[in-house]
C-alpha cells in the first residue's frame, strides 16, 4: 500500500488521542489544555472535544479546580503511559523479588481504580500451585484483600461513593456481601492496617494485604501475598506472610511520591 493511500485509512481523532494520552510522562503527570495544545502545535479548539472524549471513556482525568487533566489507571488497558507516569513497579519490584523469597509465596502490587483493584506489577513462584496474574488483570475490590485494604483507606465519601456504585456480588459462600457488614470490616481494616481474605474470590486461595504509602501519608498502592490451602499450612498467612508483608511495605512508605 502506498503512503499517499496509507493516509487516506488514518483516522485523524484517534492519532491525536493517541497523542495526548503519550503526552504524560513521568516528569509531567498533569498538563492543561493550553500546554497540550502548544504540544500539539494545535489551537485549543483542536484537543479540547478530544479531550472531552477521552475523559468520558475514562483514560483522562480533570481535577475540578485547577481544571489539569491526568491519566487514569485505565490506560493501562492499553498498555503505555501510565505505567512511566506512575513509576511504582520499578521502584516496588525488587521488594516484591525480596517478598516472594522469603515466604515462598506469590507477591503482587495493585492499585484501585473505582470498584476494581488493577495488577500493576507481580513477583511469581513458580510450580503446578503457582497463583499468578498478568499485569493489568481487574479483579473485584470487595472480595480481595488488596481490594478490601484499597477501598478501607479511601476518604469516607469517596469509599461510600465507589461502594454504593457497586454490586457486593458473592464469588464463593464466604464472599462478604451484606453492606452493613462490609463496612464493619473496612473499619477494622483501616484500624490494623492490613486486610486478609480467605477463599472469598476463589475457594481454597488465601491472601494478605498490606499498604504503602507515599510521602504525604495518602495510600497510593498494595501489595498482597497469596497462598493455596493445598500447599501452605493454615497458619501461612497470619504467623508468616503478615509479618513479613508488614515489614516491606514499612520499608516501602515514603519512598513514593513528593
Amino acid at each position: 500500500m502506498a503512503n499517499g493511500e496509507k493516509e487516506r485509512y488514518n483516522a485523524n481523532s484517534l492519532v491525536r488521542g493517541l497523542e495526548i494520552l503519550k503526552l504524560f510522562n513521568g516528569g509531567r503527570s498533569t498538563m492543561s489544555l493550553a500546554e497540550i495544545a502548544k504540544e500539539l502545535n494545535v489551537s485549543r479548539t483542536v484537543p479540547y472535544r478530544l479531550l472531552y472524549t477521552l475523559q468520558t471513556l475514562g483514560y483522562l482525568h480533570q481535577d475540578e479546580h485547577t481544571k489539569r487533566y491526568s491519566l487514569t489507571p485505565k490506560v493501562l488497558e492499553l498498555g503505555f503511559a501510565y505505567l512511566n507516569s506512575l513509576n511504582l513497579p520499578e521502584i516496588i519490584q525488587p521488594y516484591l523479588d525480596t517478598l516472594r523469597d522469603t515466604t515462598g509465596a506469590s507477591c503482587h502490587l495493585s492499585i484501585l481504580d473505582d470498584y476494581e483493584v488493577v495488577y500493576i506489577g507481580s513477583a511469581p513462584v513458580r510450580g503446578v500451585s503457582a497463583i499468578n496474574v498478568n499485569i493489568g488483570l481487574r479483579l473485584p475490590a470487595h472480595a480481595t484483600a488488596n481490594g478490601k485494604l484499597l477501598l478501607a483507606m479511601q476518604p469516607e465519601a469517596k469509599l461510600r461513593e465507589i461502594v454504593y456504585g457497586s454490586n457486593l456480588k458473592p464469588y464463593t459462600e464466604k464472599t462478604q456481601t451484606d453492606l452493613p457488614g462490609f463496612f464493619e470490616e473496612l473499619e477494622t481494616i483501616r484500624k490494623n492496617g492490613y486486610a486478609i481474605s480467605l477463599g472469598e474470590f476463589h475457594q481454597g486461595i488465601q491472601s494478605v494485604a498490606a499498604p504503602i504509602y507515599d510521602r504525604s501519608g495518602k495510600v497510593v498502592a498494595a501489595i498482597n501475598i497469596v497462598a493455596t490451602d493445598v500447599t501452605y499450612q493454615n497458619d501461612f498467612i497470619e504467623k508468616v506472610a503478615l509479618p513479613k508483608i508488614l515489614e516491606i511495605s514499612k520499608q516501602l512508605s515514603g519512598l513514593i511520591g513528593n
